[in-house]
């Protein structure tokens, strides 16, 4: 099974999801996606000081802009604590030679050319 779809997630998240640290990815809309997608690092950096710590690096020190892994969507549930659906992750894979999509990304799922 090919992968179509891609998602967007800002570093160092994407790093930590890529270390199997982080399970679960949280957004605002309600999933019906259960399967492999591309994992997107946005051009845009979070700001968010304690998972920059939990990998060891500073803004600017991994990669962004590009395709750098996939991951599984495996399940979605609202989580009342957060305040917002939490989409269940699996079994994350780095793509060693980094991914450059021609079409523009969005904050949500989309599909890449290459």
């Amino acid at each position: 099974m090919s992968i179509k779809r891609a998602i967007s997630i800002r570093q160092p998240f994407v790093e930590l999801i890529l270390q199997e640290k982080k399970k679960y990815e949280y957004r605002s809309t309600l999933t019906n996606i259960r399967e492999r997608v591309y994992i997107y690092a946005s051009l845009t950096p979070s700001d968010h000081g304690a998972s920059w710590k939990k990998v060891k690096k500073k803004p600017g020190e991994l990669v962004t802009g590009l395709i750098v892994g996939s991951v599984e969507i495996v399940d979605c549930m609202w989580d009342d604590k957060i305040g917002e659906y939490a989409y269940k992750l699996s079994n994350p894979k780095r793509i060693l030679k980094h991914l450059k999509a021609k079409n523009h990304p969005t904050p949500k799922f989309w599909i890449p050319k290459f």
